[in-house]
């Protein structure tokens, strides 16, 4: 019998966490693709992250793997799934989110459209880049999330986190340790719990007039023409021109495997035309790469993450 059979209730609902077995995973990643978590555990909406740190110390005392998610938006979940526990931080709620001391704080559950949504209606200005975005506050932290010129280290004060001895601390921002879509959560098993932000006074009306041009632009650009996590590899800018482009020039664009796809349109998205599995995504990411490398000599590195039972 595996631990997590024997997590104990009391924890859980101490904790207001609710446990699923053999949830699907493609309910809950932008791409529509992926097999069962094992144990699959949300926290509810009106309770802190922080409450699961029970369950945290637990699964780390019984050996049991734990794989954090967020709003699943660059994620592709293996087809047999993911061992162990999948700790899903999305809330439903969009309330939480506070000003304390100039600094705007959001849950990190918080999908970043909401928190963006928020900023403005508080004539707060900074979140703009973030409106359209369907991953949450949390992940958009881990991966330093970056669109149209910004990113999140340009406006981040700090994060509260669950740090690896399940003490809740607050993080100042450190520059030292954040580059182009890499954070230090990455190097990481800590938890991100909630984010401040540091944003500045505007008009909201400018502010909702920007973030409206970002989403219109966002859905003429196809990226919610089919399930997809947006732009699949990193821009180098050593190779002097964007991962799009490249792929554009290899003639790589509608190239097929299984139900995955080169999306016409733009060559840096993978698209889930209908029926794609996650091994098709896999694989036509794969061919990308090998066919960049073997007519151009260049590594295409990728930005969505692969997780979960590959074997």
């Amino acid at each position: 019998m595996l631990p997590c059979e024997l997590i104990p209730e009391d924890m859980l609902v101490a904790a207001s966490l609710t446990l699923r077995r053999d949830e699907p995973m493609w309910k809950h990643t932008t791409f529509k693709t992926g097999g069962p978590a094992d144990f699959y555990v949300q926290a509810a909406a009106d309770k802190p992250l922080a409450a699961a740190a029970p369950l945290f110390r637990y699964a780390r005392d019984n050996k049991i793997p734990v794989q954090i998610i967020g709003g699943g938006a660059n994620l592709v979940v293996a087809d047999a799934g993911i061992r162990g526990i999948t700790f899903d931080t999305r809330t439903v709620s969009k309330t939480g989110a506070y000003v304390n001391e100039g600094a705007f704080i959001v849950p990190a559950g918080m999908f970043s459209d909401d928190a963006a949504e928020l900023a403005a209606q508080n004539s707060l200005s900074g979140l703009e880049f973030l409106a359209g975005l369907p991953g949450t506050a949390g992940g958009a932290v881990w991966m330093n999330a970056r669109c149209w010129e910004r990113e999140i280290s340009g406006v981040l004060r700090g994060v509260d986190v669950l740090d690896e001895d399940f003490n809740v601390v607050f993080e100042p921002f450190n520059a030292d340790a954040w580059s182009y879509k890499l954070s230090p959560y990455q190097r990481r098993s800590a938890l991100i719990l909630a984010v401040h932000f540091d944003l500045s006074r505007g008009g909201r009306g400018d502010i909702l007039k920007q973030m409206s041009e970002y989403r219109i632009e966002r859905d003429s650009k196809g990226h919610f023409n089919y399930p997809s996590a947006g732009s699949v590899f990193k821009n180098n800018p050593v190779f002097g021109k964007s991962a799009g482009k490249i792929i554009e020039e290899l003639g790589l664009r509608g190239l097929r495997i299984g139900g995955a796809r080169v999306a016409d349109w733009h060559g840096n998205f993978i698209v889930n035309t209908g029926g794609a599995s996650s091994s098709d995504i896999r694989a036509l990411t794969q061919a990308v790469q090998q066919e960049a490398r073997r007519k151009l000599g260049i590594e295409l590195e990728p930005e969505i993450l692969f997780i979960g039972d590959w074997r």
